[in-house]
């Protein structure tokens, strides 16, 4: 029997031309008709993988997830102490899959749902938090801490947020901002800089609970 022209169709490569087109063109240039084109096949077929368009950008930005590295919190367990490096290795590797893929973003960050790579993610910061000593519910709290800072800097560029036009900025209004036209051109440095900003100021933070923590006597 001769091997068909067009590939076989399965999940991967559904959500793998789905994430390519997001990628693309943004998340309003998903849709069945569209997807089907793009795969050379008819639209119905694409419901015998996928029921909804929402399980399908579910799928989607599972997909995004499953590239987050948590390396950090595998085997064999990191010693308690070393916690606060593992977030700030996890939160890096998360913002550069987000920084891949900015446009699924805003759909990425109403949370886990029941997406696989997404509760494999919650529970692996989770645990090692736990782990380190953290008592359940600080622990879920810097969880999702950690989740919104690093979803808020991927959702959009400060920079790039500045006209390049310096009549913009006139001084009699904005007597600070005489060089803002000149972020957009460093939007890169400026965004990169911010989040790691922010990321030590969060763990310097976390450190000192932390250390009062274990400072309090225990029973």
């Amino acid at each position: 029997m001769a091997r068909p022209r067009t590939p076989l169709l399965n999940r991967e490569r559904i959500v793998t031309a789905a994430l390519r087109l997001i990628d693309e063109e943004g998340l309003a240039a998903l849709s069945t008709r569209r997807l089907a084109t793009e795969l050379s096949v008819t639209g119905p077929s694409l419901y015998n993988h996928f029921a909804t368009k929402d399980e399908l950008l579910d799928a989607v930005v599972d997909s995004v997830i499953g590239e987050v590295d948590l390396s950090m919190f595998g085997e064999p367990a990191p010693q308690p102490e070393d916690w606060a490096q593992a977030l700030r290795d996890w939160a890096r590797s998360y913002r550069a899959a987000l920084a891949a893929h900015p446009n699924i973003v805003p759909v990425l960050a109403q949370g886990p749902g029941r997406r696989p790579n997404a509760l494999r993610l919650a529970d692996a910061v989770f645990g090692h938090l736990v782990g380190a000593g953290w008592p359940r519910g600080q622990a879920t709290r810097i969880g999702a801490l950690m989740r919104y800072f690093v979803t808020g800097s991927a959702l959009a560029s400060f920079a790039a947020g500045f006209p390049a036009d310096a009549e913009v900025y006139d001084a009699a209004d904005y007597p600070h901002l005489g060089e803002a036209h000149r972020l957009a051109g460093h939007r890169g440095a400026v965004d990169e800089g911010a989040f790691e900003t922010g990321l030590e100021a969060l763990l310097d933070g976390l450190t000192l609970r932390y250390e009062r923590l274990a400072a309090r006597p225990h029973s």
